[in-house]
């Protein structure tokens, strides 16, 4: 058995010949990338993936990156597809092939029945002059020297790259769409990456404005108040002035307070009982902004206002609820 360290060397060398592996396949990018995003783009329909072996697992991988970055795609066992799953595709379809050697028997099988779907192809190929190479309509060149173990024969480098490669065509697409943050956290609005993805929007993606939130005027009865929370109950109402500038926050808190303070409310208003100048955030600011005004303090706040830096105007509130929980508006 070889001394340890001996395994440690091993690994990062790997590690590094990946790496290699993929800074070459980046430089050696061109037309054919920004071809295949054009082909895919052109189709209104979805992307068919498929490949065999350990390129079936990075063809499941990229079908899955397309999906949650706007390019519906599908993956497509190629033995599976002679036995009936062929009827997933449309016409038109996009195939995108994904063979290290370009010479997979059961990809190439399915090019004749997969034209009768007047499909097109795009390969990601670890040998350009190949037999699915010729038949593709474009090629992404995944050419290694060799493999990153040490007898140059196990798929580590090859996968590595094909799957490089895919993410630059998904990000391509993403480029090409124009797909933001928030468009991304609506294919994953739960678990730690929807919460950190959520994070980076801006408050206006998850404000709540108009009709959604309680609006009353500082001369407003107490009792008025109450009624305009239960309708919008979103455990707070915007106190605001004619042209709409904020004057002051009312808060289930402040009128709980304003009962316990007080054995006759009748003459109470909203300016009675309202937070006068609450803190506020811009509809501009990330999110994770608005947690930290919410959470980092020595008493918590639960809604704040969202008033525009240059006009003044209130336009809605966020909740701490908001930032865990809520989707952004479509």
């Amino acid at each position: 058995m070889s001394d340890p360290a001996q395994w440690l060397a091993a690994a990062r060398r790997a590690m590094q010949s990946e790496a290699e592996a993929v800074m070459a396949a980046s430089e050696r990018l061109d037309g054919a990338l920004t071809g295949a995003v054009e082909l895919i783009l052109s189709h209104p329909g979805k992307v068919v993936v498929t490949g065999v072996g350990k390129s079936g697992h990075v063809a499941r991988k990229l079908a899955a990156t397309l999906q949650s970055t706007g390019t519906p795609s599908v993956f497509l066992h190629p033995t599976d597809a002679s036995h009936g799953d062929l009827g997933i595709c449309q016409r038109g379809d996009p195939v995108l092939m994904i063979s290290k050697s370009g010479a997979t028997a059961e990809l190439l099988a399915l090019i004749e029945p997969l034209r009768q779907f007047e499909a097109h192809f795009i390969g990601i190929l670890g040998a350009v002059k190949s037999p699915l190479g010729f038949r593709m309509d474009i090629v992404l060149d995944a050419t290694i020297e060799r493999e990153a173990d040490s007898g140059g024969f196990t798929p580590t480098s090859s996968t590595v790259v094909a799957l490089a490669l895919g993410h630059a065509l998904a990000i391509g697409l993403m480029e090409a769409r124009g797909f933001t943050a928030a468009d991304f956290y609506r294919y994953h609005p739960a678990g730690q990456l929807g919460l950190d993805i959520r994070l980076g929007l801006a408050i206006r993606h998850v404000m709540h404005t108009g009709d959604e939130v309680a609006w009353v005027r500082p001369e407003d009865s107490l009792k008025d108040v109450v009624i305009e929370m239960s309708r919008k109950p979103l455990g707070a109402a915007c106190v605001v002035s004619g042209d709409h500038l904020l004057a002051g926050l009312v808060t289930d808190g402040d009128v709980r307070r304003a009962l316990r303070n007080h054995d006759d409310i009748r003459a109470l208003r909203a300016r009675d009982v309202m937070t006068a100048s609450p803190i506020t955030i811009a509809p501009s600011a990330a999110v994770h902004e608005a947690l930290c005004l919410m959470e980092d303090r020595p008493s918590q706040i639960y809604v704040l206002p969202v008033v525009d830096p240059t006009t003044r105007v209130c336009e809605g509130v966020i909740r701490l609820h908001d930032i865990y929980h809520a989707s952004p508006e479509e």
